[in-house]
């Protein structure tokens, strides 16, 4: 997939991460697509399944990812995998979908890890399509735009490397459709302690 002109010149790392379901979240799947080329290969992605410390609740299971248990219980702990992931994610603008939940959970994962900007596809796309009848769910938004629901055929929606590749398509799509430059587009995507304030307009004297 090409990558759109405003995007270019910068590296990105797109981001989805599954929970057991507890409070405070563990994460038991992380899936990392790094943009940093003009052309970005699905196979580039990197992911994760993490054996969490407690269990993972069955309505997670059943309602969101479909992860058991059973499914983790030979994969890595987060701190076996957790220099990896934070080396994977390095110094990179964070996307993601609905990303304060990726940007919250990651940071508590990762003490010190912050990153240096983050683009929200949720927000953009309630800023690019507004009143949008049937929603902005990832997987309603991925039908809504007719992007590839199918490269990432072994997982289905809510597996985190199904949901951040169409989190990359998305924004794709969505840079392509609005026109907006750099600047617009972390005005109408990040949130707001991210956006620099605007400079005063000059004033007649």
């Amino acid at each position: 997939m090409i990558v759109p002109a405003p995007l270019r010149r910068k590296e990105f790392a797109v981001v989805d991460v599954e929970g057991n379901g507890k409070t405070p979240p563990e994460i038991i799947e992380i899936a990392i697509l790094p943009v940093s080329r003009e052309d970005v290969l699905v196979q580039e992605m990197r992911s994760w399944l993490i054996r969490p410390l407690r269990p993972i609740t069955p309505i997670v299971t059943r309602k969101v990812h479909g992860i058991t248990n059973g499914d983790v219980e030979n994969e890595p702990t987060w701190a076996e995998v957790s220099g990896e992931i934070g080396g994977a994610l390095g110094d990179r603008i964070l996307v993601a979908h609905n990303a304060n939940v990726e940007r919250r959970v990651l940071s508590e994962h990762l003490p010190g890890w912050t990153p240096p900007l983050v683009l929200d596809t949720l927000r953009l796309a309630k800023s690019v399509w507004p009143g949008l009848a049937g929603g902005y769910a990832l997987e309603k938004l991925v039908v809504y735009a007719g992007l590839d629901g199918d490269t990432v055929a072994s997982q289905g929606h809510h597996r985190a490397g199904w949901d951040a590749w169409a989190a990359w398509q998305l924004l794709v799509r969505l840079v392509e459709e609005s026109g907006l430059d750099w600047d617009g587009l972390v005005r109408a995507a990040s949130p707001a302690e991210f956006i620099p304030p605007r400079e005063p307009e000059g004033r007649l004297w």
